[in-house]
């Protein structure tokens, strides 16, 4: 599965990047506002895309909105140190920093498409 990674925190970033790396996906591209998330899915158009909430030029639910308004299949995960409400964002689901690395695969799992991994069966 292909996965692009929002994150104003260059550390975060990485270490997201290393996670999604260790669940055995490939990351896209690493990008560090909003604004740049918008555009990076434009070239990579990603399965899934981990998006942090709290990001200069468009925070992560401005962004998934613009997303799925372009490509309404799109699937995005926003990542945040705090809860947050997503209802109108077009987010599947928030994932709570800390992230521990089987929170994200089962995150990834459910979020991704058909395609991507296969028919999805009951034992990820």
């Amino acid at each position: 599965m292909r996965v692009l990674i929002a994150d104003d925190q260059k550390s975060v970033g990485i270490t997201l990047a290393e996670l999604v790396r260790l669940c055995q996906h490939e990351v896209v591209e690493v990008v560090g506002s909003g604004l740049e998330a918008i555009h990076a899915y434009d070239r990579h158009r990603p399965d899934v895309v981990l998006m942090d909430y709290q990001m200069p030029k468009f925070n992560g639910a401005t962004a998934c909105r613009n997303i799925v308004a372009k490509y309404p299949t799109a699937r995005v995960i926003l990542v945040s140190g705090s809860p947050q409400e997503i209802a109108d964002s077009g987010a599947l689901a928030v994932l709570l920093k800390p992230i521990r690395l089987d929170q994200l695969y089962a995150a990834l799992y459910d979020a991704s498409p058909p395609s991507a991994l296969g028919e999805k069966n009951s034992t990820p």
